[in-house]
C-alpha cells in the first residue's frame, strides 16, 4: 500500500527534529535510535508528521503532551489516527507520564508489539 509523503512538510518535520520534547529525546535516544528495526524520527506522511515511525512495521509512535487532551486536540488525534489506519499504519500512543516515570515498561510494550507485527511490504514514496 502506497504510503503518501508530503514535501512541503520537510522544513517543518526538520524543525521539529531539532526541537523534541524532553520524553520525545529519551525515547530516541535511550532505546528507538539503539533498536535492530528502523525507526524515523519527525515523519511526514500524508498532511501530518508523526513523532516516530517504522516503515517495516508500518508503525507510528506518538508522544503526547497535555495539548493532546483537549476537546480540539482529541478530535484532531481521532481524525490523524483513521487516516494513518487508512494507509495500514497502526498508531501506538504514549503520555509524557508514561515515558518519564514506566520508560521500561514502554520501552518493553514497544518491543513486543514489534514481534508480534509482521513485516510489511513497502512501496516506493
Amino acid at each position: 500500500m502506497y504510503i503518501p509523503y508530503n514535501k512541503n512538510l520537510n522544513l517543518k518535520a526538520r524543525s521539529l527534529r531539532n526541537t523534541n520534547t524532553t520524553e520525545e529525546n529519551k525515547l530516541w535516544y535511550q532505546y528507538l535510535r539503539k533498536s535492530q528495526i528502523r525507526f524515523l524520527r519527525q515523519k511526514p506522511i500524508d498532511n501530518y508528521i508523526v513523532d516516530f515511525y517504522c516503515p517495516r512495521k508500518r508503525i507510528a509512535i506518538e508522544i503526547d503532551g497535555s495539548q493532546h487532551y483537549t476537546e480540539g486536540g482529541i478530535m484532531y488525534d481521532k481524525i490523524r489516527t483513521e487516516v494513518l489506519n487508512g494507509y495500514g499504519i497502526s498508531v501506538i500512543r504514549f503520555t509524557n507520564q508514561q515515558i518519564k516515570r514506566n520508560f521500561i515498561e514502554v520501552c518493553e510494550h514497544i518491543e513486543n508489539i514489534l514481534k508480534n507485527t509482521a513485516d510489511k511490504k513497502q512501496s516506493k514514496n
